[in-house]
């Protein structure tokens, strides 16, 4: 209860958070600008200026902090108050420190600005903001959009999930560090499972780079390792195969838990063939609307000639060795073949490139 409570403070009183590494823009040295060539804001504030605040600003009667204008488009991204107060008192120009980005970056600076400091965004403008960078910055992390905005990570997790369909849903979220991380972790754990093997002495950070994971699921990776379990959670396992049954899922389980196959070079490789060969429903969704128009018929004709490749993979298990095959093998490259094949056959009717 306490912990709830101080986050519902923190989200009304963003000055409450604890600090942490965050998106922190270049900005160009102070010069100064002529107050009749600034333009308003693209602002979070749905209220506009606070006359309160304005005359709080024009009685102090000193010098206050230069603002932040969007080089490109003029437009100022922290500081319209203070604007104000300058035209107010007939003053030709402003002391301006420029930001050379994107116009949606503008907009997150603008956020990030009004939060930290001035007066600051109300919780539903915060909340609002963090809708719509949610839309333009898709590919963020929940907790990088709730540093920037102010929120808690939890509130924006949920925001994500009741935008559903109304904005994208990439398969990698960059993190506060910078680093671009997959949402589904099991490829990377198996290549870390294939790091450790090679390396025992590697650092986490090292392999966390080469895997594209976080130095924490290395950890993990090792400590099941240990254990003599398989390297990726059953919860975590493969969730693209859920969606051709549950008897797939249990037997991508089975595979990716047998030694066989995850601790032998081809058998890690054969793991993330497969599942990397099932993408969840909502990731081959976004595949399917990312092609180009002029190159759909010929994705459409390799999804076709994957989904051959695989049936004869399968075929090949089943008639190799029959009796001395991994129990799954055959079934879960036929699983593929069908996936790969009913996919590739909602593209067929796609014109020519």
């Amino acid at each position: 209860m306490k912990q709830e409570t101080a986050t519902v403070r923190a989200e009304e009183n963003p000055a409450l958070r604890t600090p942490s590494p965050e998106w922190a823009p270049a900005l160009s040295e102070v010069v100064t600008v002529p107050v009749a060539a600034l333009l308003p804001a693209d602002s979070p504030r749905a209220r506009g200026e606070d006359p309160e605040h304005l005359r709080t600003l024009a009685e102090l009667g000193r010098d206050l902090p230069p603002i932040i204008v969007h080089r490109s488009t003029m437009r100022v991204i922290d500081g319209m108050h203070r604007l104000r107060v300058a035209a107010a008192e007939g003053r030709p120009d402003i002391p301006v420190r420029f930001f050379e980005g994107l116009e949606r970056d503008a907009f997150v600076l603008s956020v990030q600005s009004n939060t930290r400091h001035g007066l600051p965004l109300s919780r539903a403008e915060r909340t609002a903001a963090a809708g719509r960078i949610l839309g333009s910055h898709a590919d963020w992390a929940d907790r990088m959009i709730a540093e920037v905005t102010g929120l808690s990570t939890k509130t924006v997790r949920a925001l994500r999930r009741e935008m559903g369909g109304a904005i994208p849903h990439p398969a990698t979220r960059i993190g506060r560090d910078g680093r671009a991380r997959p949402l589904d972790s099991a490829t990377g754990r198996l290549r870390a499972s294939e790091l450790i093997a090679a390396n025992p002495r590697a650092s986490l950070r090292a392999i966390a780079d080469e895997a594209g994971i976080s130095p924490g699921t290395v950890r993990d990776v090792r400590e099941r390792l240990r254990r003599g379990e398989a390297p990726v959670p059953a919860g975590r396992r493969a969730p693209a195969s859920q969606q051709a049954g549950p008897d797939l899922a249990r037997t991508m389980e089975r595979l990716m838990s047998d030694p066989a196959l995850r601790l032998t070079e081809s058998g890690r490789h054969l793991l993330r063939m497969l599942t990397s060969s099932l993408p969840p429903a909502e990731q081959r969704d976004q595949l399917v609307r990312s092609v180009p128009p002029h190159c759909a018929g010929r994705v459409s004709q390799l999804a076709l000639e994957c989904a051959a490749a695989w049936q004869e993979f399968a075929r090949l298990v089943e008639t190799a060795r029959p009796d001395l095959a991994p129990e799954g093998w055959s079934s879960a490259a036929g699983a593929v073949a069908s996936s790969t094949r009913s996919h590739g056959a909602g593209r067929a009717d796609a014109p020519a490139a």
